[in-house]
């Protein structure tokens, strides 16, 4: 299906557009100025209650929008894309409490849904007097995580049949609206980025969406980070697996073994992991970056490399300045990220959108006092959160207010516009948007069965090239801070080609260099097996026992149609547990293979599996092959 937002013009929402101009107008001197240029950016309409759907006296309803929006797309003479956001589920928002819904998580609740909520969105949206515009519906906010991750919770196992049902009936109703593109939400890598999260989300959306009348087609793509501060890039934190003081980063309290540390990583591995588990390839990702910039003064500038355990290298050189990955709720020190832009990372990228669904400078949501009856505690700047591993850490919501969710809330809006990264209206410094020069000179330097190793000449750029993204294919191969690297795992006797792109300090990314291509030698797969190779990482371990996760990435060129791990244990190790693959254990040895649901691994994609193990005495970590077919 195709990119909405190419060859269009994004809706500015007028209601939005006041309140940031009286903001602006009350704050006024240079503040004032760069709030004032907020106004030039889109931002979403949330219909996040049934009377939204026909407005009140300070916000529009969905038809004066979208009589605005044709009103503006006869000014400018382009096609004009209106976002919306339905938000509205019985039983909303299952796992906090400051944006529960007005529903409730029952039979009556969802047929409520059903014909005072999602049947007048439809019949509005489907007016031939706005069949030229383009509707982009992003659908239900933290709603089929809380599938995965919640379900200890009461309140979201009651929920979930709801929750599914209502996102089915919605996408029947509004897929069929030719002009409606439809984008489920996908949470976020702070949420959904572990290996046993990750694979049960896809099956997940898999389940809700091959229930619908049409199936995949329903789906036009998926949004992460939606109203959520997760930065796009950190981008002196690009290998997880690197290991200071003996621990590796992922491995530090802050990430506590998630390997994806932004949401351009995130997604990369989201998007694989879906099309392994059935939709098609023509998927498209957008990344709500309204708030997820992290700039002013405590934004690092360059990488320091003298701490010398993982946790103080983490906390120097992250750009996420949240006490805990899990704070959400008017988060203290953020700004606004990159504006909105179309195809950030070129035609070919699965990431098809920069957006700013959460309009910046309104509330998260307030919290209980004498005064503020429904509040979430999350939301308190003196309350605590927990991270489910006896961790207890800072809201990180920002002092000396309490501001209903959907409120506009100055400090807020003050805040981001001061901290926006790239900043507001600039050129230089931390607003530096000059792109580095394309890396010239690649080579490839030599091949063997399994792997390529690749060399280039320096880029140049204004401020500094902090580092290059090397790609096989359209697929990101790796980030490296030298003019070098060596692919490995590759099948041998197959033809790849690479492209190098450079990127600065404020994630400005050159034009790619010259592709070259390789062929690899014929032989043997250095021990990877043929079309995958397979990484082994221990989660926890308690001196009797542990579990470890195990990632397959398919090498070739082609998806996998099943794949098998295989490993003989150094010590006295005995599996005793496995999810996401069938195991079998002989002695030390050990055999792992795909479930029917795992099998398919897109060409770049991967997939992962856990276990669980005793052992006594030494746990020494096995050496993997991994075959594939």
């Amino acid at each position: 299906m195709a990119n909405p937002y190419v060859g269009a013009t994004s809706y500015l929402n007028p209601d939005y557009v006041a309140e940031v101009k009286a903001q602006a107008a009350a704050d006024g001197g240079s503040l004032g100025a760069a709030e004032a240029k907020v106004a030039d950016y889109p931002t979403a309409i949330w219909l996040d209650h049934i009377a939204a759907i026909a407005g009140d006296g300070t916000h529009r309803g969905l038809r004066a929008h979208l009589d605005a929006a044709e009103a503006q797309a006869k000014s400018s003479g382009s096609p004009v894309l209106v976002e919306l956001v339905v938000y509205d589920l019985p039983g909303r928002d299952c796992a906090a409490l400051a944006s529960n819904g007005e529903l409730p998580a029952t039979a009556a609740g969802l047929a409520q849904y059903e014909s005072q909520y999602i049947d007048p969105i439809a019949a509005i949206v489907g007016d031939p007097a706005y069949a030229d515009l383009r509707v982009a519906a992003v659908i239900e906010p933290d709603s089929l995580p809380n599938a995965v991750t919640n379900q200890s919770k009461p309140a979201c196992a009651a929920a979930t049949p709801y929750y599914e049902q209502g996102i089915e009936y919605a996408l029947d109703k509004l897929h069929p609206v030719p002009n409606v593109y439809t984008y489920l939400d996908i949470a976020h890598s702070a949420w959904l980025g572990w290996s046993s999260n990750m694979g049960p989300a896809a099956r997940e959306y898999v389940k809700v969406v091959s229930a619908t009348k049409a199936g995949y087609d329903s789906v036009d793509g998926f949004i992460s980070d939606t109203a959520n501060y997760t930065p796009l890039r950190e981008p002196f934190l690009t290998d997880p697996d690197l290991t200071v003081g003996g621990t590796a980063l992922k491995a530090v309290n802050f990430y506590q073994w998630n390997p994806y540390f932004d949401e351009y990583g995130y997604d990369n591995a989201m998007y694989s992991t879906l099309v392994s588990a059935g939709f098609p390839a023509r998927i498209g990702f957008l990344i709500d970056t309204s708030r997820n910039g992290w700039g002013g003064p405590g934004r690092p500038a360059a990488l320091d490399p003298t701490p010398g355990n993982a946790t103080d290298y983490v906390n120097a050189n992250r750009v996420d300045k949240r006490p805990f990955r899990g704070d959400w709720c008017n988060v203290d020190g953020a700004g606004l990220g990159a504006r909105p832009q179309v195809q950030p990372y070129g035609a070919d990228s699965h990431i098809i959108g920069f957006v700013w669904i959460k309009p910046p400078g309104e509330s998260d949501g307030d919290y209980p006092t004498a005064t503020h009856s429904h509040g979430d505690p999350h939301c308190d700047p003196a309350g605590t959160q927990t991270d489910g591993n006896g961790g207890t850490y800072p809201t990180g919501a920002i002092p000396g207010y309490d501001v209903p969710a959907g409120q506009w809330f100055p400090a807020q809006f003050q805040q981001l516009v001061s901290n926006a990264y790239p900043a507001i209206g600039s050129t230089g410094g931390t607003g530096d948007t000059t792109p580095p020069t394309a890396p010239t000179g690649l080579t490839v330097t030599g091949t063997t069965a399994s792997s390529v190793s690749l060399s280039w000449s320096p880029a140049t750029d204004n401020v500094g090239v902090t580092g290059y993204r090397v790609y096989r294919g359209t697929t990101l191969a790796a980030t490296v801070t030298g003019t070098s690297y060596t692919d490995t795992g590759l099948s041998a006797a197959t033809s790849y080609t690479y492209t190098v792109t450079a990127f600065d300090a404020a994630d400005n990314v050159s034009p790619a260099s010259a592709a070259v291509t390789a062929t690899t030698a014929s032989g043997g797969g250095g021990g990877t097996g043929s079309g995958c190779r397979a990484a082994y990482t221990v989660a926890s371990d308690w001196g009797s026992g542990f579990t470890a996760n195990v990632t397959v990435t398919n090498t070739g060129q082609t998806p996998t149609k099943s794949w098998t791990v295989t490993w003989t244990w150094g010590g006295d190790q005995k599996v005793t547990n496995a999810w996401n693959a069938a195991y079998t254990q002989t002695g030390a040895s050990v055999t792992a293979s795909a479930q029917s649901y795992d099998a398919v691994i897109a060409p770049g994609g991967n997939t992962s599996f856990g276990l669980q193990a005793t052992y006594s005495g030494a746990n020494p970590a096995p050496t993997l092959s991994c075959t594939a077919s």
